[in-house]
C-alpha cells in the first residue's frame, strides 16, 4: 500500500551527493520527484552517525526514491536544502502506507 495519491501534491528536485572535490561538494544530475508530500516542520532528528540535528522539512515519497545523505533538494518554494538521511518505511505487508521519509536540514 502506498501513500494515497491525493496527498502527493508536491514536486521536489534531488541532486544526489557524489562526494567532495577541491571546489566543494559534487552532485549528480537532478532527478525530479513529481509526486511527493512536503512537510515543513522543525524537529530534532539523528544523523546516520548518531548526532542530534535540527530538521526543517521532511519529504514523503514513493518507495525506491533515492536521496543519499548530503544530497541537495530543491523544495516547491525554491529553497535548496540538504538531506540528513532517508528512511525506508515499509509496513511488511501490513495495511500501512509504504514510503521513503527524507529528512532535510
Amino acid at each position: 500500500m502506498l501513500i494515497p495519491r491525493f496527498l502527493m501534491r508536491h514536486q521536489v528536485t534531488i541532486e544526489p551527493y557524489l562526494g567532495d572535490s577541491s571546489t566543494g561538494r559534487k552532485y549528480g544530475p537532478p532527478v525530479e520527484v513529481k509526486k511527493c508530500f512536503v512537510d515543513e516542520q522543525t524537529r530534532v532528528v539523528r544523523t546516520p552517525a548518531g548526532e542530534q540535528v535540527t530538521s526543517t522539512s521532511t519529504v514523503y515519497a514513493d518507495p525506491g526514491t533515492q536521496a543519499p545523505p548530503l544530497s541537495r533538494v530543491t523544495l516547491p518554494s525554491g529553497r535548496a536544502t540538504t538531506v540528513i538521511q532517508a528512511k525506508d518505511r515499509d509496513g511488511g505487508g501490513l495495511p500501512t502506507p509504504d514510503h521513503v521519509e527524507i529528512q532535510l536540514e
